[in-house]
């Protein structure tokens, strides 16, 4: 529960049709290795109690109070459990039978929530049984006090924030309109399904798809625990395809045919986040639903959930070729637009044989081929000082030849010396007078020689440096149309990676993997014996790490504190607590600090979830302060020093 993950099952217990009590009991202890997994919220399945296959046995008096006495048992069951359980069962109401879902904790039924949506077609005749549930919920008395009733019941944990749910069964989602809507509108995070889904060719896959697809128009978590093995097979197989799902994703599902359980974890706060970000997710209330309150000891619990260390880059090597192709036509569809707009044939490219401007011009590149431009229209320019090296140099020299640019060659170290003789600058003084002066004359030269040509200036920075602040203020940061401004750059790397696995050319794919083969670095201090002597991540930290911290912090805005237990957890492996500590403080500072840099970027496409624009997606004061997030900074390195587990 701590930080906002909430441990939940899905269970399929294995039952015998029309046998309560035995289910009762299978179903206790199901509960107590849920509990034992720390699992604070277990779904079982639709009339799991009963089983659903029991017919004409429905409106039998003996199969009905022994569901009943056999719902006491759970309760009773559930007594010292910190853990909600939600299970099915038949049940009277006036002169009526209902399907319904009984949410028990601590000993007592929270509330029942009938079926809503009766499937009478196919193989399915509930209708015959069962009535439709009612939306606003009334009382019932069981076993002596009073429960309410209705589809529009959200029980809502007092503890933990964001831990707030609402149930339908089985066909309920399958319809058009499920109730899951308006339970989400009205302020349920979760969404429980129990259900008896028979298995056919081909459902599994539909059945997967709706879910996630719920789970994701809702902003919500969704658990789909199903019935299996114990069920009549007189016509149907039930599979126990249980699914658990947050906001579109498949966090996990079952094996089918079986019985069993499946856990994950949740991130409630996340989804809090997003449906906060989301101005068209629109909350209601009104007096038609009944909210129904208990209260949970929070609980730290070890995450189960797979945390991605690297959040922008896919993981699937498909789906990673496919984003990259995707991302490399959003660039040039960008740059090809501003071309067309202002009829302009010519374009300036800085290239230094590092990354940025390598994947700035194949994006320029392939501008020009959809636009029908010259190739030769694009100026690539090398501009050599006192940092660069051989390799950068023949590299970027290899790289224009190649792809069929103009290269031009512009050695700028007179101009940087003169200048510091100007300003009185000792050039023995490697400082950042020393490094930006040389970043600021090549931008002079770019836009200079872009004058002459009546073209436009391709900025090569990327989000991840734009988010640090790792630019020179009016020298790189600044350009006449930035491709990379939304590609962070862990994901630059597998962009140039793609094109040199796709370009059908093994000189220029030599000289891409070289390149990628290179350290990060601005090349702005003299080599050492001809190697590069000032890399970047040296100075500034781990790209990967700095990507990670961005992509939770402007997604979705999660406290320090938790961004250290998701990175302890997704690179712990790879980087200690001291170290995962030390550059997020130095992300949060550099962040905050070098805000006035991004306040005037370029424009540039976005291409991502996270971007950094002034005029879209972060629309922050240049002299907001820090000392917030600095002092939970503090009181986590005060946790670290007293060796707590966090």
């Amino acid at each position: 529960m701590k930080d906002g993950f909430l441990k939940v099952a899905a269970v399929t217990p294995l039952i015998e049709v029309a046998n309560c009590m035995y289910n009762a009991q299978n179903i206790a202890d199901m509960m107590e290795k849920a509990r034992d997994a720390h699992v604070k919220l277990a779904v079982f399945p639709e009339l799991c109690l009963t089983g659903y296959t029991c017919g004409e046995l429905f409106l039998q008096d003996t199969l009905l109070d022994s569901a009943l006495e056999a719902l006491k048992y759970i309760a009773m069951k559930s007594t010292s459990m910190e853990m909600v359980t939600a299970v099915g069962l038949p049940m009277m109401r006036g002169n009526k039978l209902y399907n319904v879902a009984a949410i028990v904790y601590k000993g007592r039924v929270l509330g029942f929530v009938p079926k809503k949506n009766l499937p009478n077609y196919s193989e399915f005749y509930e209708a015959r049984h069962f009535e439709p549930g009612n939306d606003i919920p009334v009382t019932v008395k069981f076993d002596g006090y009073d429960v309410w009733f209705g589809t529009n019941i959200i029980f809502q944990c007092e503890t933990m924030k964001g831990f707030s749910f609402a149930a339908e069964i089985c066909e309920d989602l399958w319809v058009a309109a499920p109730p899951s809507q308006s339970h989400a509108v009205h302020g349920a995070m979760l969404i429980l399904n129990l259900s008896a889904s028979d298995e056919i060719t081909g459902k599994e896959a539909y059945r997967t798809s709706l879910v996630c697809g719920q789970s994701g128009r809702l902003v919500c978590g969704y658990i789909y625990a199903d019935a299996g093995e114990g069920e009549s097979t007189s016509d149907l197989v039930f599979a126990g395809h249980n699914l658990i799902a947050e906001n579109g994703t498949l966090l996990a599902q079952s094996e089918r045919f079986g019985h069993g359980m499946i856990t994950n974890d949740i991130d409630v706060l996340k989804l809090w986040a997003e449906r906060r970000r989301m101005t068209t997710f629109k909350e209601v209330t009104d007096d038609t639903y009944k909210y129904v309150s208990f209260s949970m000891k929070p609980e730290r619990t070890a995450l189960e959930r797979y945390i991605d260390p690297a959040p922008f880059v896919p993981g699937n090597m498909a789906e990673r070729k496919k984003r990259c192709e995707e991302i490399l036509t959003i660039q040039a569809m960008g740059l090809k637009k501003r071309l067309v707009h202002t009829k302009c044939t010519n374009a300036v490219v800085g290239i230094s044989g590092g990354l940025d401007s390598t994947l700035a011009l194949l994006v320029t590149v392939r501008a020009f081929d959809m636009a029908g431009l010259d190739r030769k229209n694009i100026t690539a320019v090398t501009m050599p000082c006192f940092g660069t090296t051989d390799r950068t140099y023949h590299n970027a020299c290899s790289l224009v030849n190649k792809l069929g640019a103009d290269l031009k060659e512009v050695d700028i170290k007179a101009a940087v010396s003169l200048h510091f003789k100007d300003i009185g600058h000792d050039p023995q003084k490697h400082d950042v007078t020393y490094e930006n002066s040389q970043a600021r004359e090549r931008t002079q030269v770019l836009m200079d020689i872009a004058n002459q040509s009546g073209g436009l200036v391709i900025g090569t920075g990327d989000l991840s440096e734009l988010a640090l602040g790792w630019a020179t203020y009016n020298g790189d940061h600044m350009s006449m149309y930035g491709v990379n401004a939304s590609i962070p750059k862990t994901l630059v790397r597998h962009l140039v990676r793609y094109y040199a696995d796709t370009c059908g050319d093994k000189e220029l794919s030599e000289t891409l993997l070289d390149i990628l083969d290179t350290p990060v670095s601005p090349e702005l201090i003299p080599p050492k014996d001809g190697e590069i002597s000032q890399k970047t991540e040296d100075l500034v930290g781990p790209y990967e790490l700095h990507d990670f911290f961005l992509y939770h912090v402007l997604r979705f805005g999660c406290h320090p504190a938790k961004i250290f237990r998701m990175a302890k957890y997704a690179w712990g492996g790879t980087y200690d607590d001291a170290t995962i500590y030390k550059w997020l403080r130095k992300f949060y500072w550099r962040f905050f600090s070098q805000q006035f840099k991004r306040s005037c970027l370029p424009d540039g496409p976005k291409v991502g979830s996270v971007a950094v624009s002034p005029r879209g997606d972060l629309r922050m004061p240049s002299d907001a302060s820090v000392q917030m997030w600095m002092r939970e900074m503090d009181d986590l390195e005060k946790k670290l020093n007293s060796n707590l587990n966090l």
